[in-house]
């Protein structure tokens, strides 16, 4: 039987796809807040998932009144998870297996993250800086045009020189799958906090443990 076709590129969200980083970003809004005076409950978590910098920057103010600028929220913020990264931070059940076999078949990868160039930069150490021909930031595409707008996957394609319709981006919040969807890639949703739902181009998957060239092929039969 012959495999179906392979994409041609995957693009791979980082944090909380590729990195178990959701809870750590989580954890440093929450004791930024403290130092405020504002508990932030688990009831927020949804709120900021998988969200630009700027974007739950602008939730968790205007949720506390504005202790603090934007800019001076943000910094602090990026600087307590820098710090939080020298640590390390696991990957991802079935994550390296994944990049590792789609490496070895040549097939084009890209790292696609909202989070900003030297989050990003902080974080690649620990996945793994070779697997990836290009990587996109929240910092190279245009300010308020980041994920759930197309462009940070139109952007990937771009520098891959591949028609979006024919690549496959790994995401696991409701922002980036919208993102993904948007810029006209087949999806595949691993949630773990807010709920995807699966529609025609976007399939839901509890991890990406099973999650193999076979599966990848599959999304393209039959029109995705």
């Amino acid at each position: 039987m012959t495999r179906p076709a392979l994409p041609a590129a995957v693009f791979f969200d980082m944090d909380g796809l590729l990195i178990d980083s959701e809870p750590t970003w989580f954890q440093a809004e929450v004791d930024m807040l403290a130092g405020y005076g504002f508990s932030l409950g688990a009831e927020h978590y949804p709120q900021v998932l998988g969200k630009p910098l700027e974007v739950s920057t602008a939730y968790l103010l205007d949720l506390t009144g504005h202790p603090v600028s934007a800019t001076e929220f943000a910094n602090g913020i990026e600087l307590a998870m820098i710090e939080r990264l020298r640590d390390g931070v696991p990957m991802m059940p079935g994550a390296k297996e994944l990049l590792v076999a789609l490496e070895a078949e040549g097939v084009p990868l890209a790292l696609v993250s909202a989070s900003s160039r030297r989050i990003v930069d902080a974080c690649l150490p620990a996945i793994g800086v070779d697997h990836f021909r290009f990587t996109v930031s929240g910092d190279d595409v245009g300010k308020g045009r980041g994920k759930p707008n197309p462009d940070p996957y139109l952007r990937a394609a771009e520098l891959l020189g591949v028609d979006p319709a024919d690549c496959v981006v790994l995401e696991d919040s409701p922002t980036g799958a919208a993102a993904g969807y948007a810029a006209g890639c087949r999806v595949v949703a691993v949630p773990h906090a807010a709920v995807v739902v699966g529609r025609e181009r976007v399939r839901v998957v509890d991890s990406l443990v099973g999650v193999d060239l076979g599966f990848l092929g599959g999304l393209f039969e039959g029109g995705g």
